[in-house]
């Protein structure tokens, strides 16, 4: 059973590297071979999403969250994204409390029209 897990894993990252096409092959021939085959990888394509995107770009993101083996390269590797983290939170609060600014100001243009009566009335441009 290991030797088969083994083999699909091996099989599944040679597919990847040769790309949708290879895939397709495969499930073309698993139909042709035997109709269950071709149809379970299809379903394993589509579950996996491997139908709608590239794999590789998957591959490349879980490449770059391992280490590379150089420490010091790692650190400040780690170092840059938690500060690019950090300031991501900051813009987005900053965006929050200038939506909230423009909202409050809308509002406030609102309720000063409602008091002076013009609530109903169209704007002119």
């Amino acid at each position: 059973m290991q030797r088969i897990i083994q083999w699909l894993k091996q099989a599944e990252a040679t597919l990847d590297d040769w790309g949708k096409g290879a895939w397709i092959v495969a499930m073309i021939l698993g139909f042709v071979l035997a109709w269950p085959v071709g149809l379970a990888i299809l379903a394993y394509m589509i579950w996996s999403e491997r139908m709608f995107c590239c794999g590789h770009r998957r591959r490349r993101h879980i490449e770059r969250a391992r280490g590379t083996g150089n420490a010091a390269f790692d650190d400040y590797r780690a170092e840059t994204l938690r500060r690019l983290e950090e300031e991501q939170g900051a813009f987005e609060g900053f965006l929050d409390r200038l939506r909230r600014a423009k909202d409050q100001a809308e509002f406030d243009q609102f309720m000063a029209d409602r008091r002076n009566g013009q609530a109903g009335e169209p704007q002119s441009a």
